[in-house]
Parts: C-alpha cells; structure tokens; sequence
C-alpha cells in the first residue's frame, strides 16, 4: 500500500514535518493494543470532516460511503488531551493524537481491522509492510531517511549522527540522509579535520621568542633583580632622548622607549601610567628575539602581565639602526599611522641632536670596568666625575698604590651588581679577566642568582650582609634602603679589604648616576 504526496505516514522514529508545537509520545506509551481489521488505501483526495472520540475507539468518516465500515479500534487504552485540533507533528511517531500524516486539507477517513494484530508500516520507499505488536517499539535495521539531507530541518535534529568519509573526503557512509546529497557537508567536514590534524601548534612562531627568554635566566641580571639597566650616556643626551618622547607620550601614547638591545636610552609614559621592570624584560626580548622587526616597521599586539593581565597593548616597533630601536605603546588596535607620524618626529629629532651618535658611541666605550674603579672616592681629575674618564696609567705617582692588587681590579674585584632600588635599575661593570669564557660567566649569575635567594629569604632572612668564600670566587652582599650591591672577589681576597672596595663601589656610582641611571623615569 502506498501513498501520494499530500497523505503519507511515516515510520516508527521518522519525521514528517517540523512543528514546534507537537509534543511526540512513543506508540507503545499510548496504546496497549492497536489493531486494524485490514489494509486500507489511502486516497490523495481523501477530506476528513470532522473526528470525535467515542468509548475509547477513533472514528473518521470518510467520503466515501462504500467505506464506512472500516475503523481503527483501539482497545484497552484511554486517551488523554484536550480535544482540539490535530496539528502536524515532529515527532513521526505513527497513531499519535494531534498529529497529522496529510496536509492540513487531508484527513485519513478511516482504516479496517486487520485480525493478525498487526499494524502497517509505511517505509521511505513508499511500501507498507507489516510488523507485529511486540516490535512496534523495536529497532529496525536497515537504512533510514534517505529523502533527507543536511538542508532538511529533520536531519539536523538527528540526536546521533555517524558519518564515514575516504581519505579525499567523500561520503563513504550516513547513518541518515543520502551520502550523494550530504557531499558538501562531508567536505566541510573534511576540511575541519584536515585542519585539526595538520594545524600549526596555538603557539606557533613563539618558539624563538620562549627560547630566548628562558636562555635570558642565564645570563640577564633583570631576571632575578626585577630591575631593567640602561645605556651609559651623558645626561645632556639623554635628556634631549627624553624630551621628544615626553612630546609624544602628550599626543595619546601610553609609553614611549628608545633602547639599545636590552638596554634603556629614554623611557617616558603617559600621566600616572608605570610601566613594571618584568614588563620591560618582555618586550625587549620580544623585539631583540624576532629578526622580522628589523627589516620593517611592525605593530603588534602584546599583553604585558605587570601592566594589565587581562587585556593588550598595541606595539609599534621600529629599528633606527642595527641596535637602537624605539617601541610606542597604545591602547588603540588602529594607531598605527598615528604612531608611524610620530616615530617620523622622534627619528628626525634624534639625528639632528646627534643622539643616535651617541648611542653608538657608547655601545662602542661599554660600560664600568672594575679597572677603572677610583682609588679616592673622590673625584681627582675635573670638577664633575665622568665615566670612561681619563685614568692615569698605573705607573703614575699620582695613582696611590694598592695594598693588594689582585687579578681584575683592587682587591682581586671581579665584578659588580649594584641595584637602585628607588629607581628599579641596575648597572654591571663589564667581565673582565679572568672571567672571560661563557662558562665562567654563567657559573657567577648563578652564583649571584643564589646569593639573592639568599638574601631575601623570609625564613631565614632578610640580610643586610653576605661573606661567602669557595673555590671559585669570593661574595659579598650588602643590602639597604637604597640599594643592593653584589660583588665577586678573587677566592684569596682578604675580607676588610673587600669590604672597603665595595665602599669604594658604591662611591663611584654615585659620582655617576646621572650617566648610568634614567633618572625621574616611571618604570
């Protein structure tokens, strides 16, 4: 038995049409036992006109009056509901109240009895075919819904959806719906799996920049101090560094620096704005990492986690040479050009005032040597001390002779830490012998690494002073209000000696600070 377009059933677990209004029940929870005295066909011009429930058995008149005995009993079950109008339905459960197998102008007249308790079917190809009572409910294998596709609102309200595809992507198998009309939804799927499996890591890119940080703890006092260092410049040169970014910073700019590697010539930020030393460390490792900011001008978002964890920064970053290079800090996603005018301002500004030979100048100088630590604390040749100054040869008999003159400088000094702790900057003499190779290099930040911890402990600590002698070297620590100073001795150093080379230390960085340190800056 089949049926037209405008009077269909549907199987056991098939959908018709979408209504959100039908509240599907399963056939075995509404009627114990539905017979029908025999197969009925049914019309396309069939027209119910009107249907009523009398002694738990559904009579529907038909046009016909040749069929008027046909009639689907239900036995042994009460229907519950309003009496209302049957509507259409989205479940696709057969014999369901207030739901239809037509068009809302077609009824199902009336059906027989069928005597082998059996109800029909009607399957997706048209056909009825009978099942018995107990398997109703059943599954039933076999293919389901192949009039569907990814279109129909049916297919997608499937709960539980298998697909088999080749390894082209094409439609191999579908639990339902047809594989030939679900193509484009297999390549869709294709290409989502194609991109899971063959997508580049979340972090991808970032390796040399991880790379480089971590490297850093080896070797970058600012990983452990929390403090950022600064190119040794004249104060008259790094002020006229700073008064252009100051320009800038007023135009809308968060913050404005202009370093040299990992070092700071200017850093000028907006009103009440800071900008943490740790933050500084990630972005001078961020720019000297990648080698694309050095062929071309770059903006770039970045989240700097001491500023504000849960938001970015938009950095615009431009080399002016083959080490300086300036970073300007906004709010804005689309400041680029705004930024890119006044980097044009900064750069011409910087060429004019000679800052940018400066730069190199001391790039090439250095820093403090230990070599160069003054006898007297006080200034012996000109009235105001100036690093790099001229030293008399060690010959001179104007040099006061040692006491003990190790190898390195006075007293076998080796090296230095000092750290100003108001300004959050630090200054390093540069290696000298007999630390020369990257071993011995690494062995003394570690050194000095511990020797921190150490320090700050809060179980055992804080300390004001640290005398440490082993094998290697000799330490010394001594912390105050004002500042830290770390230094490394020849292993032999007597102690009182040691301790007034660091008197002598902190001397000499003070007669300088306005050379070593940014001063006034808000980091």
């Amino acid at each position: 038995m089949s049926l037209d377009s405008s009077s269909s059933s549907s199987s056991g677990d098939e959908y018709i049409e979408e209504n959100p209004n039908s509240n599907p029940k399963m056939v075995d929870e509404r009627f114990e036992v539905l017979t029908l005295t025999e197969p009925v066909e049914l019309e396309s011009n069939h027209r119910g006109d009107g249907s009523e429930i009398e002694n738990g058995s559904l009579n529907r008149e038909r046009n016909g009056g040749d069929e008027d005995d046909d009639r689907l009993r239900v036995e042994n079950q009460e229907i519950f509901g309003d009496a209302g109008p049957s509507s259409p339905s989205s479940s696709g459960y057969a014999g369901e109240r207030g739901s239809s197998s037509a068009t809302s102008a077609s009824r199902i007249d009336e059906a027989s009895e069928i005597d082998d308790n059996e109800i029909r079917e009607v399957r997706n190809d048209g056909s009825l075919e009978g099942i018995s009572d107990s398997q109703a409910s059943s599954w039933v294998p076999g293919k389901r819904h192949i009039d569907e596709d990814d279109a129909s609102i049916s297919w997608r309200k499937r709960k539980k959806h298998f697909f088999i595809l080749s390894n082209s992507g094409k439609p191999i198998y579908s639990r339902y719906g047809d594989e030939h009309k679900l193509a484009g939804f297999s390549a869709t799927l294709q290409a989502i799996i194609s991109f899971v499996e063959n997508g580049t890591p979340l972090l991808g890119g970032t390796d040399v920049v991880f790379s480089s940080l971590i490297h850093s703890f080896s070797w970058n006092p600012a990983t452990f101090l929390h403090a950022y260092t600064c190119l040794p410049l004249a104060y008259a040169t790094r002020q006229a560094a700073g008064a252009i970014l100051q320009d800038v910073a007023d135009s809308g700019v968060l913050f404005a620096i202009l370093m040299c590697k990992h070092k700071v010539i200017s850093l000028v930020g907006a009103q009440k704005a800071s900008l943490h030393p740790d933050d500084m460390l990630l972005l001078s490792n961020f720019v000297m990492s990648s080698e694309s900011f050095r062929t071309s001008e770059s903006f770039s978002p970045i989240c700097l986690p001491r500023y504000n964890p849960m938001a970015f920064l938009y950095a615009y970053v431009h080399f002016l040479d083959v080490d300086t290079y300036l970073m300007l800090l906004t709010t804005s996603s689309d400041a680029f050009y705004h930024l890119k005018d006044c980097r044009i301002r900064i750069e011409m500004v910087l060429l004019k005032s000679n800052v940018l030979s400066e730069v190199q100048r001391s790039m090439i100088d250095g820093g403090m040597r230990v070599e160069d630590l003054p006898i007297d604390p006080l200034p012996r040749f000109g009235s105001s001390p100036h690093l790099g100054q001229q030293r008399p040869p060690t010959d001179s008999p104007e040099r006061p002779t040692e006491p003990f003159i190790g190898i390195g400088g006075p007293a076998g000094l080796w090296h230095f830490i000092y750290r100003s702790i108001y300004l959050d900057q630090y200054v390093s003499s540069e290696f000298s012998p007999p630390l020369n190779s990257p071993r011995q290099q690494k062995r003394l930040y570690r050194a000095y690494q511990r020797l921190f911890a150490s320090m700050h402990d809060k179980g055992i600590g804080p300390h004001k002073t640290q005398f440490r002698r082993d094998e290697n070297c000799v330490l010394l620590c001594w912390v105050t209000q004002d500042f830290e100073l770390y230094a490394a001795f020849d292993p032999l150093a007597d102690k009182a000696l040691a301790i007034k080379t660091c008197n002598r230390v902190c001397q000499w960085v003070k007669d300088v600070e306005n050379e070593i340190f940014l001063q006034g800056a808000s980091p």
